[in-house]
């Protein structure tokens, strides 16, 4: 038999020999130990094993953040099922392409939400819909109290799967990245060695900020935590005073540049609310040398910087041990983690030398197994050598360090969350008066990266105004897509092919 590689069962193999100890605390003063995530989750487990479901079904989950939402998470993964997380800013058109293209049999999601969701929902075959409040009520806490508090966790292999993230290409729809218990697992061991966890005397304590509807609050943070038994306190938002009161009962911090931004905006930050900390971890989105430098003068503390994706989770980092002051370098995402291969080739698949910037491109046992249902633009996407192209394009430095100079597909990267600004160009175009538009990120103080909306108004038409092209969108789509500004130009710039010169607008709108 294959060796049960059930990523839950990792986890609970390495919680702490007291489970009577606190594993997740509030802001609002709930406590929760290690007996409670074994029991809790296990009822929940009951549940959905209770369902009779297909094997490998999809749970899809849009609800807030609370401890619950991560025990339905590991819930999911004892029962042997496949999680799938969607950001709560979700209107109902992308929320019906996601539970018809996953085909969920269980979809859980906000109380205020249940009337528009589960419609959706049962139009397209699920069988079970759930609510979860982020005030621990909800028809799941109901329905799962009735079960025993004790579950098998079920074997899974490496290569099962155990999630589906949705992450958006420039063209067409969004592409389910399948990422297998294996792929979690290996990435969970990796960072827990790289990043020192459980070096420190008495442990570690993670302030968890970070939303867990994407890699870097469930994968990266969560997974952190439950592989290293530390305790995590909990906040269902980031505040930056919150985040300051905090400080000086944690040892790690993981967050977006945005955060960091906020974070030196507040009087308060100094070095003895860092007292205790012993790292500061950055990623998402890219961050700017003055940000790093400027937090460093305030705290004393070197933030590291790394890199990765939803189909990868972590790939690159700035080291953890060592002089930080030397090792971790502004401006670059660090170097390759163990077991993970990352070369820079050219336009010809050749590789580039040191300082030459090129494509960026991967292979590791933390790099996906394909996009869900979408086997030619899986095949598109790797190598024939099995590496997987990032879409991303950067450089090697003299020191090794990856440094990410643009990316290739237009993505923009605003306060942490990706936008894909095909995606927006779609719902302008069909605009009244719109003849054809173009969004690009232009640099931002704050998101790292604002959306920018240019239209071209259609010939005889009325040109719409900023103000109506931005509410109409914010009816259609997650508040981080809509644009800050909109602009009216007369045609776009194009090359000799045709191709919109996305460059030079990010210049004049800059």
């Amino acid at each position: 038999m294959t060796q049960d590689t059930n990523l839950y069962r990792l986890f609970a193999e390495r919680f702490p020999a007291d489970k009577a100890a606190c594993a997740i605390e509030t802001l609002e003063g709930h406590y929760y130990s290690w007996d409670d995530i074994e029991h809790a989750s296990a009822r929940m487990a009951n549940l959905l094993a209770s369902l009779d479901l297909t094997p490998g079904a999809r749970v899809a989950v849009q609800v807030e953040k609370s401890p619950e939402a991560l025990l339905l998470y590991l819930a999911t993964l004892r029962a042997g099922f496949v999680y799938l997380p969607l950001n709560t800013a979700y209107r109902e058109g992308e929320i019906a392409y996601f539970v018809e293209n996953a085909a969920p049999d269980v979809v859980v999601c906000s109380p205020a939400n249940f009337g528009w969701v589960s419609k959706i929902a049962f139009t397209n075959g699920a069988k079970h819909v759930y609510t979860l409040g982020d005030d621990r009520t909800g028809s799941l806490l109901e329905r799962a109290a009735w079960f025993d508090d004790t579950f098998e966790t079920v074997p899974r292999a490496p290569d099962d799967l155990a999630a589906i993230l949705y992450t958006s290409g420039t063209t067409g729809r969004s592409k389910g990245a399948m990422l297998s218990h294996g792929n979690l697992a290996s990435n969970a061991r990796v960072l827990h060695e790289f990043w020192g966890w459980g070096e420190r005397e008495g442990g570690d304590v993670l302030l968890h900020a970070l939303p867990i509807f994407h890699v870097h609050g469930l994968f990266v943070a969560s997974h952190a935590a439950l592989y290293s038994g530390s305790k995590m306190i909990w906040m269902a938002k980031f505040d930056a005073r919150d985040v300051l009161h905090q400080l000086p009962r944690a040892t790690v911090f993981m967050g977006v540049p945005t955060y960091y931004v906020r974070l030196l905006a507040e009087p308060g930050l100094e070095r003895e609310v860092c007292r205790n900390m012993r790292l500061f971890i950055s990623g998402s989105a890219p961050l700017l040398s003055e940000t790093f430098e400027a937090f460093r003068e305030r705290t004393g503390h070197t933030i590291l910087e790394r890199y990765g994706m939803s189909e990868t989770v972590m790939l690159i980092s700035n080291p953890y041990h060592g002089d930080a002051a030397s090792m971790r370098r502004a401006g670059t995402v660090g170097v390759p983690l163990p077991e993970v291969t990352v070369r820079v080739v050219d336009d010809d698949a050749q590789p580039s030398r040191p300082g030459e910037i090129g494509h960026i491109q991967v292979k590791g046992p933390n790099v996906f197994a394909g996009y869900w249902r979408m086997p030619e633009k899986t095949a598109e996407e790797f190598t024939d050598d099995g590496f997987f192209k990032t879409g991303d394009v950067g450089k090697f430095d003299e020191h090794g360090y990856v440094h990410i100079v643009g990316r290739s597909k237009d993505l923009i990267i605003s306060g942490g969350y990706n936008v894909y600004p095909k995606e927006i160009e779609g719902f302008i175009d069909e605009m009244d008066g719109v003849a054809e538009s173009a969004v690009i990120g232009v640099p931002h103080p704050d998101f790292g990266e604002a959306v920018v909306a240019v239209i071209v108004p259609r010939a005889g038409a009325q040109a719409p105004d900023e103000r109506t092209v931005i509410d109409a969108l914010k009816q259609r789509i997650a508040n981080f897509k809509v644009p800050k500004r909109v602009h009216l130009v007369a045609e776009l710039p194009r090359n000799t092919m045709g191709k919109v010169q996305k460059n030079l607008l990010r210049e004049r709108f800059k």
